[in-house]
């Protein structure tokens, strides 16, 4: 993970948010009060799904299940 002052982070705003959107790399911005993280809006998108599918119960065994099953044994159709 960057680290880069909260100054430069002020004057340098917009390219290290095109620069987090394009390399879903995280910048740290540190303050002499606080720190915060900047992370792209479709990698927060995705971290949040993840919090909420392991939020399920089931959910994470599920999905272990899943992604332990030979693709060759998977049923073509849902069954929803």
């Amino acid at each position: 993970m960057t680290s880069i002052p909260v100054t430069q982070a002020r004057s340098r705003l917009y390219e290290l948010l095109d620069l987090t959107a394009s390399s879903h790399e995280t910048i740290q911005i540190t303050g002499k009060r606080s720190n915060a993280v900047l992370i792209s809006e479709d990698d927060w998108r995705s971290i949040q799904e993840t919090l909420f599918l392991l939020s399920v119960p089931g959910m994470r065994d599920s999905i272990c299940d899943g992604l332990a099953e030979p693709l060759e044994q998977s049923s073509i159709s849902p069954g929803w």
